[in-house]
């Protein structure tokens, strides 16, 4: 009895060992692929690139992924749920902090997400420029919802309260959210410093000025 016991014991092991072995040759597929994709675009890379840069066969890319575009779509899909956690800076600070005293954070945050992600980032402008955006467009069209949740109904009632009556909180969040995102992509990835003759730190204050109060004077608004 003892010894059956053993052996399935043992059968379980192996089955185990089989599963983490493939975890992580898919593991390694994601991230060649990932490297790969946001260096050099997806139509410049082959399966066979994404096989000899993670080091296994190409057979063994097709066993997890049926081809290259689904290696595509699960880097994305990965993207979008890794920003629905805390792993993520900006989904952080959009839900520990209160808008709009929290601007300043927001575009800190807006900041560390492009730096920490940058890969992820480059593959949304692979899927704009040769995908016509397919693969992003839902993601982008929910964002406000998404936004939403992770704010909190409460939060957002107690943003409504201290906005013109005119100015939506979710808009008010994912304009703020664009202004940053956009100095910062150009900033990191594309690679030019200082797109504004300053120093980060100054452009999030200047900047986090202009959304908080406008650009007029209050006797002019």
């Amino acid at each position: 009895m003892a010894r059956c016991s053993g052996t399935a014991y043992h059968r379980e092991g192996k089955v185990m060992q089989r599963e983490e072995k493939s975890e992580r040759s898919q593991r390694q597929v994601l991230d060649a692929a990932l490297q790969l994709f946001s260096h050099q675009g997806y139509r410049a890379t082959t399966v066979r690139d994404i096989a000899e840069s993670a080091h296994v066969s190409t057979g063994n890319v097709y066993h997890h992924f049926p081809d290259k575009e689904s290696i595509f779509r699960s880097l994305l899909d990965e993207f979008w749920r890794i920003t629905e956690t805390r792993r993520y800076p900006f989904t952080r600070a959009l839900s520990i902090g209160t808008f709009p005293d929290n601007i300043e954070q927001l575009g800190l945050a807006a900041r560390e997400s492009i730096r920490e992600f940058k890969p992820y980032f480059s593959l949304i402008f692979v899927d704009v420029i040769e995908f016509e955006g397919t693969h992003i467009r839902k993601f982008y069209s929910e964002l406000g919802k998404r936004y939403g949740a992770f704010v909190g109904e409460e939060a957002l009632g107690a943003m409504r309260q201290r906005l013109r009556p005119s100015v939506s909180a979710i808009d008010a969040l994912l304009i703020t959210a664009r202004v940053f995102f956009n100095y910062f992509t150009i900033e990191i990835l594309f690679n030019v410093p200082q797109p504004f003759g300053k120093d980060a730190a100054h452009v999030i204050k200047e900047l986090s000025d202009i959304v908080r109060n406008g650009i007029l004077m209050s006797d002019q608004r």
